[in-house]
């Protein structure tokens, strides 16, 4: 989430403790709690962002996303002898009704494809990763993105 307060000079711990919540423990909490029920493989997906690790006005967001890319690596190798896959979706500007046609002209150049993303792209994304098609791919962050962020 998009504040303007976001920047190195200007946030807060109050702001760090809600975004690495929101972002990064919520995902471990939700993670933990899937593992201890989990008795024969499965699938954890994260969703992070496209420019993840580099986000100049977003510092917190970025930080707690790149964060939970981290995390994605770690507990694949954690998890991968439980056949638990771990992988993280980072879409790229994607048309949830937040891009303005403002925006749009901003970010159209920045995308290879030329088109903003749409829901389906990251949820048919998902659902590929959680199906038997996606059984060895762990520990990966895969940026649906039309190439934006590359």
């Amino acid at each position: 989430m998009y504040t303007d307060d976001d920047t190195l000079a200007l946030f807060t711990e109050e702001g760090y403790d809600r975004t690495f919540e929101m972002n990064v423990k919520v995902s471990l909490l939700m993670s933990q709690a899937f593992v201890k029920q989990c008795t024969q493989g499965g699938r954890i997906v994260h969703l992070s962002t496209d420019t993840a690790q580099r986000m100049a006005g977003q510092i917190l967001y970025g930080a707690s996303k790149a964060s939970l890319e981290a995390l994605t690596r770690s507990m694949a190798i954690e998890l991968g002898p439980k056949q638990i896959t771990v992988n993280t979706v980072a879409p790229g500007p994607t048309q949830t009704g937040y891009i303005d046609k403002e925006l749009e002209k901003l970010v159209m150049p920045t995308i290879p494809l030329g088109r903003l993303g749409k829901p389906e792209h990251i949820a048919e994304t998902i659902a590929f990763l959680v199906s038997d098609c996606a059984s060895w791919l762990t520990g990966q962050v895969i940026q649906v993105s039309g190439g934006h962020g590359v």
